[in-house]
Protein backbone atom coordinates (compact mmCIF):
# COMPACT_ATOMS: atom_id res chain seq x y z
CA UNK A 1 0.00 0.00 0.00
CA UNK A 2 1.17 3.68 -0.59
CA UNK A 3 2.13 5.62 2.62
CA UNK A 4 0.25 8.09 3.15
CA UNK A 5 1.42 11.68 3.14
CA UNK A 6 1.13 13.49 6.56
CA UNK A 7 1.61 16.74 7.06
CA UNK A 8 3.87 18.36 9.88
CA UNK A 9 1.92 21.01 11.82
CA UNK A 10 5.14 21.39 14.70
CA UNK A 11 7.48 23.20 11.69
CA UNK A 12 4.71 26.28 11.13
CA UNK A 13 5.13 26.52 14.97
CA UNK A 14 8.51 27.45 14.90
CA UNK A 15 7.98 29.78 11.81
CA UNK A 16 5.68 31.54 13.96
CA UNK A 17 8.07 32.31 16.74
CA UNK A 18 11.33 32.54 14.52
CA UNK A 19 10.32 36.38 14.75
CA UNK A 20 10.20 36.66 18.42
CA UNK A 21 13.64 35.42 18.84
CA UNK A 22 15.19 37.63 16.32
CA UNK A 23 13.64 40.83 17.26
CA UNK A 24 14.46 39.57 21.11
CA UNK A 25 18.12 38.45 20.36
CA UNK A 26 18.61 41.76 18.31
CA UNK A 27 16.94 44.57 20.33
CA UNK A 28 17.24 42.68 24.39
CA UNK A 29 19.43 39.99 24.74
CA UNK A 30 22.34 41.64 22.90
CA UNK A 31 21.69 45.20 24.69
CA UNK A 32 22.04 43.35 27.51
CA UNK A 33 25.15 41.46 27.10
CA UNK A 34 26.72 45.29 25.61
CA UNK A 35 25.71 46.95 29.18
CA UNK A 36 27.41 43.86 31.10
CA UNK A 37 30.46 44.68 29.20
CA UNK A 38 30.19 48.56 29.60
CA UNK A 39 29.89 48.16 32.59
CA UNK A 40 33.28 46.31 33.34
CA UNK A 41 35.43 49.03 31.07
CA UNK A 42 36.36 51.77 33.33
CA UNK A 43 38.37 55.01 32.42
CA UNK A 44 39.26 56.83 35.80
CA UNK A 45 41.18 59.67 33.14
CA UNK A 46 41.10 60.71 29.81
CA UNK A 47 44.03 60.01 28.78
CA UNK A 48 44.62 56.78 30.15
CA UNK A 49 43.53 53.67 28.07
CA UNK A 50 40.54 51.76 29.95
CA UNK A 51 40.43 48.83 32.42
CA UNK A 52 38.37 46.13 32.06
CA UNK A 53 37.54 44.68 35.48
CA UNK A 54 35.33 46.05 38.46
CA UNK A 55 36.01 49.59 38.38
CA UNK A 56 32.33 51.01 37.69
CA UNK A 57 31.45 49.17 40.90
CA UNK A 58 33.81 49.70 43.29
CA UNK A 59 34.24 53.20 42.50
CA UNK A 60 30.64 54.69 41.80
CA UNK A 61 28.29 51.73 42.96
CA UNK A 62 30.04 50.92 46.45
CA UNK A 63 33.15 53.32 46.54
CA UNK A 64 32.84 57.49 47.53
CA UNK A 65 33.02 58.25 43.68
CA UNK A 66 29.57 57.87 43.35
CA UNK A 67 28.41 59.84 46.29
CA UNK A 68 25.66 56.79 47.09
CA UNK A 69 23.53 58.39 44.49
CA UNK A 70 22.36 55.00 43.02
CA UNK A 71 21.18 54.12 46.59
CA UNK A 72 19.72 57.57 46.76
CA UNK A 73 18.15 57.13 43.10
CA UNK A 74 16.55 53.60 44.78
CA UNK A 75 15.08 54.57 47.58
CA UNK A 76 12.93 57.36 45.87
CA UNK A 77 12.32 54.90 43.01
CA UNK A 78 11.02 52.65 45.89
CA UNK A 79 8.96 55.41 47.80
CA UNK A 80 6.96 56.49 44.26
CA UNK A 81 6.24 52.87 43.36
CA UNK A 82 4.95 51.67 47.14
CA UNK A 83 3.55 55.25 47.31
CA UNK A 84 0.97 54.83 44.04
CA UNK A 85 0.79 51.18 43.90
CA UNK A 86 -0.60 50.32 47.39
CA UNK A 87 -4.13 52.73 46.75
CA UNK A 88 -3.51 51.31 43.38
CA UNK A 89 -4.02 47.57 44.09
CA UNK A 90 -7.02 48.70 46.88
CA UNK A 91 -8.87 50.53 44.59
CA UNK A 92 -8.31 48.34 41.90
CA UNK A 93 -9.56 45.49 44.06
CA UNK A 94 -12.48 47.07 45.42
CA UNK A 95 -14.27 48.49 42.01
CA UNK A 96 -13.16 44.77 39.91
CA UNK A 97 -14.96 43.25 43.30
CA UNK A 98 -18.02 45.61 42.79
CA UNK A 99 -18.30 45.55 39.00
CA UNK A 100 -18.63 41.95 38.85
CA UNK A 101 -20.52 41.33 41.97
CA UNK A 102 -24.05 40.04 40.69
CA UNK A 103 -25.97 40.97 43.55
CA UNK A 104 -25.63 44.78 42.27
CA UNK A 105 -26.21 44.58 38.54
CA UNK A 106 -24.84 47.82 37.69
CA UNK A 107 -25.74 49.67 34.51
CA UNK A 108 -23.49 50.86 32.52
CA UNK A 109 -19.76 49.54 34.19
CA UNK A 110 -18.53 49.29 30.27
CA UNK A 111 -18.54 52.84 30.64
CA UNK A 112 -17.03 53.60 33.48
CA UNK A 113 -14.54 51.47 32.74
CA UNK A 114 -13.39 53.08 29.47
CA UNK A 115 -13.54 56.24 31.24
CA UNK A 116 -10.67 54.53 34.30
CA UNK A 117 -8.79 52.90 31.47
CA UNK A 118 -8.56 56.45 29.53
CA UNK A 119 -5.74 57.97 31.69
CA UNK A 120 -3.56 55.04 30.27
CA UNK A 121 -3.39 55.70 27.11
CA UNK A 122 -2.92 59.54 27.09
CA UNK A 123 0.66 60.27 26.75
CA UNK A 124 3.05 60.70 29.51
CA UNK A 125 4.10 64.04 27.76
CA UNK A 126 0.74 65.13 27.99
CA UNK A 127 -0.18 64.22 31.51
CA UNK A 128 3.08 65.74 32.71
CA UNK A 129 2.10 69.14 31.31
CA UNK A 130 -0.96 69.12 32.03
CA UNK A 131 -0.09 68.35 36.04
CA UNK A 132 2.80 70.80 35.52
CA UNK A 133 0.39 73.47 34.48
CA UNK A 134 -1.72 72.65 37.68
CA UNK A 135 1.13 73.07 40.16
CA UNK A 136 3.00 75.39 38.49
CA UNK A 137 3.34 78.99 40.19
CA UNK A 138 0.20 81.01 39.04
CA UNK A 139 -1.23 77.37 37.89
CA UNK A 140 -5.37 76.79 39.19
CA UNK A 141 -4.72 74.26 41.97
CA UNK A 142 -1.76 76.19 43.58
CA UNK A 143 -3.83 79.48 43.58
CA UNK A 144 -6.88 77.19 45.16
CA UNK A 145 -3.83 76.30 47.88
CA UNK A 146 -2.45 79.36 48.26
CA UNK A 147 -5.80 80.71 49.20
CA UNK A 148 -5.97 77.83 51.66
CA UNK A 149 -2.56 78.83 53.45
CA UNK A 150 -1.07 75.66 52.10
CA UNK A 151 0.90 76.61 49.49
CA UNK A 152 3.27 80.01 49.90
CA UNK A 153 4.38 82.22 47.26
CA UNK A 154 6.66 80.22 45.21
CA UNK A 155 3.96 77.74 45.05
CA UNK A 156 4.40 73.79 45.73
CA UNK A 157 6.82 72.46 43.29
CA UNK A 158 9.59 73.95 45.39
CA UNK A 159 9.06 71.20 47.89
CA UNK A 160 10.38 67.80 47.46
CA UNK A 161 7.76 65.98 49.07
CA UNK A 162 5.04 67.63 47.24
CA UNK A 163 6.44 66.54 44.30
CA UNK A 164 7.24 63.42 45.10
CA UNK A 165 3.48 62.97 46.09
CA UNK A 166 1.90 64.61 43.15
CA UNK A 167 4.49 62.30 40.60
CA UNK A 168 3.18 59.65 43.38
CA UNK A 169 -0.54 60.22 42.22
CA UNK A 170 0.17 60.74 38.47
CA UNK A 171 1.34 57.13 38.48
CA UNK A 172 -1.34 55.73 40.65
CA UNK A 173 -4.44 57.87 38.25
CA UNK A 174 -2.76 56.82 35.14
CA UNK A 175 -2.36 52.98 35.88
CA UNK A 176 -5.41 51.77 38.52
CA UNK A 177 -7.94 51.48 35.33
CA UNK A 178 -5.35 49.42 33.86
CA UNK A 179 -5.07 47.44 36.70
CA UNK A 180 -8.53 47.21 37.32
CA UNK A 181 -9.53 45.47 34.19
CA UNK A 182 -6.81 42.64 34.33
CA UNK A 183 -8.00 42.10 38.20
CA UNK A 184 -12.25 42.11 36.54
CA UNK A 185 -10.84 39.91 33.79
CA UNK A 186 -9.37 37.63 36.51
CA UNK A 187 -12.44 37.60 38.75
CA UNK A 188 -14.42 36.92 35.59
CA UNK A 189 -12.42 33.70 35.08
CA UNK A 190 -13.38 32.20 38.28
CA UNK A 191 -16.74 29.79 38.16
CA UNK A 192 -19.59 31.48 38.99
CA UNK A 193 -20.55 28.15 40.23
CA UNK A 194 -18.60 29.03 43.26
CA UNK A 195 -20.30 31.99 44.10
CA UNK A 196 -23.98 30.61 43.47
CA UNK A 197 -23.02 28.06 45.58
CA UNK A 198 -21.61 30.52 48.51
CA UNK A 199 -25.05 32.96 48.20
CA UNK A 200 -27.06 29.44 48.52
CA UNK A 201 -24.93 28.77 51.91
CA UNK A 202 -26.32 32.36 53.18
CA UNK A 203 -22.28 33.41 52.36
CA UNK A 204 -21.77 37.57 52.51
CA UNK A 205 -20.11 39.78 50.12
CA UNK A 206 -17.38 40.44 52.11
CA UNK A 207 -17.38 36.55 53.06
CA UNK A 208 -17.30 35.86 49.03
CA UNK A 209 -14.30 38.14 48.47
CA UNK A 210 -11.94 36.74 51.21
CA UNK A 211 -12.81 33.21 50.69
CA UNK A 212 -13.46 32.67 47.12
CA UNK A 213 -12.43 35.94 44.88
CA UNK A 214 -8.94 37.03 46.68
CA UNK A 215 -7.64 32.72 46.78
CA UNK A 216 -8.47 31.88 43.04
CA UNK A 217 -6.97 35.57 41.94
CA UNK A 218 -3.39 34.65 43.57
CA UNK A 219 -2.11 34.33 40.20
CA UNK A 220 -3.45 37.64 38.53
CA UNK A 221 -2.61 39.55 41.50
CA UNK A 222 1.24 37.66 41.10
CA UNK A 223 1.12 39.02 37.92
CA UNK A 224 -0.04 42.65 38.78
CA UNK A 225 2.58 42.89 41.50
CA UNK A 226 5.86 41.84 39.66
CA UNK A 227 5.08 43.99 36.65
CA UNK A 228 4.37 46.45 38.37
CA UNK A 229 7.41 46.58 40.48
CA UNK A 230 9.12 46.04 37.43
CA UNK A 231 7.58 49.15 35.35
CA UNK A 232 7.78 50.82 38.94
CA UNK A 233 11.76 50.41 38.97
CA UNK A 234 12.27 51.58 35.63
CA UNK A 235 9.97 54.84 36.10
CA UNK A 236 10.90 57.38 34.07
CA UNK A 237 8.74 59.67 31.71
CA UNK A 238 6.35 61.35 34.66
CA UNK A 239 9.20 62.30 36.86
CA UNK A 240 11.32 63.63 34.03
CA UNK A 241 8.90 65.47 32.62
CA UNK A 242 6.91 66.81 35.63
CA UNK A 243 9.81 67.69 37.66
CA UNK A 244 13.19 67.07 36.42
CA UNK A 245 14.31 65.24 38.94
CA UNK A 246 14.31 68.28 41.63
CA UNK A 247 14.07 69.59 43.97
CA UNK A 248 16.47 68.67 46.96
CA UNK A 249 14.94 67.79 50.36
CA UNK A 250 16.98 66.40 53.48
CA UNK A 251 16.23 63.84 54.98
CA UNK A 252 16.57 62.70 58.78
CA UNK A 253 20.18 61.54 58.28
CA UNK A 254 21.14 64.66 57.22
CA UNK A 255 21.55 63.73 53.81
CA UNK A 256 20.26 65.75 50.85
CA UNK A 257 18.49 63.72 47.86
CA UNK A 258 16.72 64.94 44.67
CA UNK A 259 13.07 64.35 45.40
CA UNK A 260 11.84 62.82 42.39
CA UNK A 261 15.21 61.51 40.59
CA UNK A 262 14.93 57.79 39.52
CA UNK A 263 17.19 55.01 38.62
CA UNK A 264 16.69 55.57 35.02
CA UNK A 265 16.70 59.31 34.94
CA UNK A 266 20.25 58.46 36.66
CA UNK A 267 21.41 56.00 34.09
CA UNK A 268 20.29 58.50 31.31
CA UNK A 269 22.57 61.34 32.65
CA UNK A 270 25.29 59.65 32.85
CA UNK A 271 24.70 57.90 29.42
CA UNK A 272 23.89 61.13 27.79
CA UNK A 273 27.35 62.43 28.91
CA UNK A 274 29.50 60.61 25.82
CA UNK A 275 32.62 60.08 27.30
CA UNK A 276 33.36 56.05 28.60
CA UNK A 277 33.83 56.87 32.14
CA UNK A 278 30.11 58.26 32.61
CA UNK A 279 29.17 55.25 29.91
CA UNK A 280 30.58 52.53 32.36
CA UNK A 281 29.14 54.51 35.18
CA UNK A 282 25.81 54.15 33.07
CA UNK A 283 26.02 50.51 32.53
CA UNK A 284 27.21 49.85 36.04
CA UNK A 285 23.95 51.09 37.47
CA UNK A 286 22.37 49.39 34.94
CA UNK A 287 23.66 46.27 35.85
CA UNK A 288 22.79 46.89 39.75
CA UNK A 289 19.07 47.93 38.46
CA UNK A 290 19.15 44.60 36.73
CA UNK A 291 19.69 42.96 39.69
CA UNK A 292 17.24 44.75 42.50
CA UNK A 293 14.54 43.95 39.62
CA UNK A 294 15.24 40.10 38.99
CA UNK A 295 15.41 40.25 43.24
CA UNK A 296 12.61 41.62 43.67
CA UNK A 297 11.09 40.17 41.09
CA UNK A 298 11.92 36.43 43.17
CA UNK A 299 10.61 38.05 45.96
CA UNK A 300 7.37 38.80 45.20
CA UNK A 301 6.72 35.96 42.90
CA UNK A 302 8.00 32.94 45.89
CA UNK A 303 5.46 35.46 48.07
CA UNK A 304 2.36 34.87 46.02
CA UNK A 305 3.48 31.20 44.67
CA UNK A 306 0.36 29.19 45.31
CA UNK A 307 1.46 26.16 47.59
CA UNK A 308 0.17 22.53 47.86
CA UNK A 309 -0.84 21.05 51.07
CA UNK A 310 2.00 19.03 51.20
CA UNK A 311 4.33 21.97 51.36
CA UNK A 312 5.55 21.43 47.80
Amino acid sequence: MKKQKTVEHGKYGVIFIVPFFLVFFVFQLYPLIYTFYNSLLFQPRREVDPEFGMGNFTNFVFGKMGQGEIWKALAITAVLWILNFIPQILLSLLLAAWFTDVRYHLKGTGAYKVIMYMPNIITAATIGFLFYSLFTVDGPLTTLLRSMGIAGKNGILMSGWASLLIIAFIQFWMWYGNTMIVLTAGILGINPALYEAAMVDGASSKQQFFKITLPLLKPILQYTLVTSAIGGLQMFDIPALFNDGGPVVKLASGTSVNSTTTVMMLIKKYSDAGTLNNTGRAAAYSVILFFVTMLVSLIFYKATQDKSKDGR
